[in-house]
């Protein structure tokens, strides 16, 4: 039995870890830090707070991590502004899925993107709750946020199914109990250990239906 679907955002929604990882490249870089290798792997699912300081402090940044936040997030404001990059189909896929379940939104991005992204995609009205890693007490891939939403929602984690991209996002639904349905960026494939943890995986949020949630719930 499914009492709420749980939605991430970025890389479910909205293809914006390539911009992230875009932005946050170049900052770095402009302010004297030293981007690695498995960077961009780790920031993904950090809240504000811990990717700010990871970058000050780990990458050499010669920024606070509270200027961190704040321009990076600005640059953010900026691109989306521009163009919001709305995953194929993900807008008619809540939107079905909403007309079916009560809808939450258990993301990593700052809540003044949450806020623009669904703005820019219509999809405001979609979610009946919405909550930002930048709001609990950790960043995914521990459970808070996921926690959190399934509470605003009034409903039991365990009766929940999540949609997640990302690794440590698997990880965070998976630890507050959740199902969890994984549709990975190609370009940022699930760890091993995620993929364990998902319930499904599926190569496109559009095939993403009310049957593959029940598929799901059955396992």
């Amino acid at each position: 039995m499914t009492d709420a679907v749980i939605f991430d955002l970025d890389g479910v929604i909205v293809d914006s870890e390539p911009v992230w990882e875009q932005v946050r490249r170049a900052y770095v870089a402009a302010h004297g830090g030293q981007w690695q290798p498995d960077t961009q792997h780790r920031l993904m699912g950090m809240s504000t707070g811990e990717w700010s300081r990871y970058l000050s402090g780990e990458l050499g940044v010669d920024r606070t991590p509270e200027q961190v936040a704040e321009e990076v997030i600005e640059e953010m404001t900026r691109r989306y502004a521009e163009h919001v990059p709305l995953i194929d189909d993900a807008d008619r896929v809540v939107r079905r899925l909403a007309a079916r379940w009560p809808l939450g939104l258990a993301s990593s991005s700052p809540t003044r993107l949450i806020a623009a992204a669904l703005t820019a995609t219509d999809l405001t009205d979609a979610f009946r709750t919405t909550l930002s890693t930048e709001q609990t007490a950790h960043g995914k891939p521990a459970p808070d946020v996921y926690l959190a939403v399934a509470q605003q929602l009034g409903v039991d984690p365990t009766r929940c199914v999540a949609i997640e991209d990302s690794s440590n996002g698997v990880r965070s639904a998976a630890a507050a109990g959740m199902r969890v349905i994984a549709v990975p960026h190609s370009a940022y494939p699930l760890d091993p250990d995620a993929q364990q943890r998902a319930t499904l995986v599926l190569p496109a949020i559009a095939e993403l239906t009310e049957q593959t949630i029940a598929t799901a719930v059955g396992r």
